[in-house]
């Protein structure tokens, strides 16, 4: 990682990245640093995340065009190796590593050749509680885990 000129800014949104721990839009940066006082601009930290992307501080991913970017502190950037369940009603974010989809990944390397970027792999549909249906097992029998988060910005 290249040497970068240090700003309050763009302390304030790695603090804020690293406190984190998971995805959190543009948006949610510039609440947190205007509830803390901070005079910032939209432009600035969007400026800053740009910069913090190409210096490797930082990864960005774009689940879907409606909810546009998410941005995640790269210690903490798991998301390249598991799949994700977007709930297309309240815009719940399901991160999900399954046995079962490591599977599926092999079977499209092994007889397709084709390797399957699953951290950019989202799988849209309805949560268990937008479609009334029961919650789901707190681990298929396939999971090593699951890690479940709100993502409603739109």
């Amino acid at each position: 990682m290249k040497a970068e000129y240090t700003t309050r800014q763009r302390n304030q949104i790695l603090d804020f990245l690293k406190e984190a721990g998971s995805h959190v839009t543009a948006g949610d940066i510039i609440t947190h640093l205007k509830e803390q006082g901070a005079k910032v601009s939209t432009a600035t930290v969007y400026r800053t995340l740009d910069r913090l992307c190409a210096s490797g501080f930082v990864k960005k991913f774009v689940i879907d065009e409606r909810s546009g970017a998410c941005y995640q502190y790269a210690e903490n950037a798991e998301c390249d190796a598991h799949f994700h369940l977007k709930c297309i009603k309240c815009g719940l974010l399901i991160h999900l590593s399954c046995e079962f989809l490591n599977e599926m990944n092999a079977h499209i390397l092994d007889d397709h050749g084709f390797t399957v970027s699953s951290g950019k792999t989202v799988i849209y549909g309805t949560c268990a509680q937008c479609s009334g249906k029961a919650e789901p097992k707190s681990a298929c029998s396939h999971s090593h885990h699951s890690h479940i988060e709100k993502n409603t910005q739109e």
